[in-house]
């Protein structure tokens, strides 16, 4: 089963990446402890934090809750953490909406054509969209560089 994550605002910024790998990465910018906490155990999500006293709480200590403390301050070295000690693949990628972390549908190709510019549609063939904000996705260069980044911290 693919890890899921709930992400604590003082490393907000791994939600886009993890979600750029396929991951399920709830992030909540006003969430507290508690409800992260909560969210956590409920739903099995692993918590990311930089944190070091929500790693002394009690629901943390008593392995309730699974947190992963993430020392670095740099995006890309908290990834490379969170990849080598859960062993993530990044197979899976581009697969959820990197705004609303829900996983993207399949589109064909002529349902997108007034909706994206004329030269994406001419020059892409695969679009994918998030049913919940409907942002469109294809796999351009913006999805290249995305990869060029994430090739870093394998």
């Amino acid at each position: 089963m693919e890890p899921k994550f709930v992400i604590d605002v003082n490393v907000g910024r791994l939600a886009k990446w993890l979600r750029v790998m396929g991951y399920d990465a709830l992030f909540d910018r006003d969430a507290d402890d508690y409800l992260l906490f909560r969210i956590a155990s409920e739903e099995d999500r692993i918590l990311l934090t930089g944190d070091t006293y929500v790693m002394e709480r009690k629901v943390v200590a008593s392995g309730e809750v699974k947190a992963l403390l993430l020392t670095s301050d740099s995006v890309w070295d908290q990834l490379k953490c969170i990849v080598q000690s859960l062993e993530l693949s990044d197979d899976n990628r581009f697969s959820r909406c990197i705004e609303c972390n829900v996983p993207l549908q399949d589109m064909r190709k002529e349902d997108v054509k007034d909706l994206v510019p004329p030269f994406v549609y001419a020059t892409q063939e695969e679009f994918m969209r998030c049913h919940r904000c409907t942002k469109i996705y294809w796999r351009g260069t913006h999805w290249q560089n995305m990869r060029y980044e994430l090739s870093k911290v394998n």
